[in-house]
């Protein structure tokens, strides 16, 4: 690794150890291999980010011998796809642990302000129309809009004695609400604290609000949510053929959610659980997992595979929801037999 910290520490060689800012550092002095290997990703996305963020960067760093717009992102990156320390990072790129810390919130905070330009749901008759030919050509399942899923993400406890991060697991965690469509492109995405149970968080998001007026198609959810107009969840006790193969695509298409998460946590590996758990406050977690979702958008917008780095580990089996008679919705359920009678008898 010494060689990587001389190749980019270059004012620290032509200046000397007094004069660290790396504030000329120039982009094109590495490889194409050392910027995928150590960053996670190709040159050409590197600097359409730098160009992307650069005003955000520059305004949040009005100093005279401020790090450049180039530095902050590389610093950042590698920390969200190494899921090492921010110490480790920095030592790799040769910039103070200090001065690594402030690269990560400011570009966190700056995609965290792209968000709605990458992460939108949107709901006109032509997206409408290629999200249910591209869901249907997966597992012939008609009229889906996208796949939800909610997922757990681990923090550090929190310093007061908030009890709202810890799941059910019994650890401390952000749950993250994803909807995503037939390739991998995020459609909606929002944190909560990990101790609440998926069907609570959908009732309290803003996505919940969005779905009310939904006139045409629907989302898929698996059994911890309610079976809405809105929202097909799987039948309980299949009992027929053709109630089995509705639940049969319906886990094939609803699969693309996990899959989309799974290559998230492969490519930014400072959310993969395995590795240790986010060092920050529930709410910088937060920011940091909504950064590396408008990432992963940002990335497949640029034509990069959503699931190059997927990981292969076997599918976590969801709890069932139990409702109560009275929260059962009827329209809806008339609603899943019609369909399954229509399309999979």
């Amino acid at each position: 690794m010494a060689v990587s910290i001389a190749i980019l520490d270059c004012d620290l060689l032509l200046h000397g150890r007094g004069h660290k800012t790396l504030d000329r550092f120039d982009l094109e002095s590495v490889s194409d291999h050392f910027l995928l290997s150590q960053f996670g990703f190709p040159r050409h996305f590197i600097l359409y980010l730098v160009e992307l963020l650069r005003e955000a960067l520059c305004r949040r760093t009005q100093r005279s011998r401020a790090i450049s717009p180039e530095v902050q992102v590389l610093a950042a990156l590698g920390f969200y796809t190494s899921g090492s320390f921010q110490t480790s990072m920095g030592d790799t790129i040769g910039i103070s642990q200090a001065s690594m810390s402030r690269c990560v919130s400011n570009v966190t905070r700056a995609l965290v302000e792209k968000a709605p330009q990458f992460i939108t749901f949107n709901r006109d008759q032509s997206s409408r129309d290629q999200a249910f030919q591209e869901f249907q050509r997966v597992a012939g399942f008609p009229g889906v809009l996208g796949v939800l899923d909610c997922v757990q993400v681990t923090i550090k406890a929190p310093n007061s004695e908030d009890f709202s991060y810890v799941n059910k697991k019994g650890f401390h965690s952000v749950g993250c609400q994803l909807v995503c469509n037939a390739r991998g492109l995020l459609l909606s995405a929002e944190t909560w604290p990990g101790g609440l149970k998926d069907a609570e968080i959908l009732e309290r998001s803003a996505l919940f609000k969005q779905l009310q007026d939904i006139q045409e198609g629907w989302l898929l959810g698996d059994r911890r949510y309610p079976l809405r107009k809105w929202l097909m969840t799987p039948v309980e006790n299949p009992e027929s053929p053709a109630e089995l193969g509705f639940n049969l695509a319906h886990t094939a298409t609803h699969e693309i959610v996990d899959r989309t998460f799974r290559a998230i946590q492969t490519r930014f590996r400072c959310l993969d659980g395995t590795k240790g758990y986010l060092q920050y406050s529930p709410d910088k977690s937060s920011a940091i997992l909504i950064a590396c979702c408008v990432l992963h958008n940002a990335s497949l917008q640029s034509g990069l595979d959503a699931w190059t780095l997927e990981r292969t580990d076997p599918l976590e089996q969801p709890e069932i929801l139990e409702q109560r008679p009275e929260d059962r919705d009827n329209q809806a359920e008339d609603l899943r037999k019609q369909l399954i009678l229509k399309h999979f008898s």
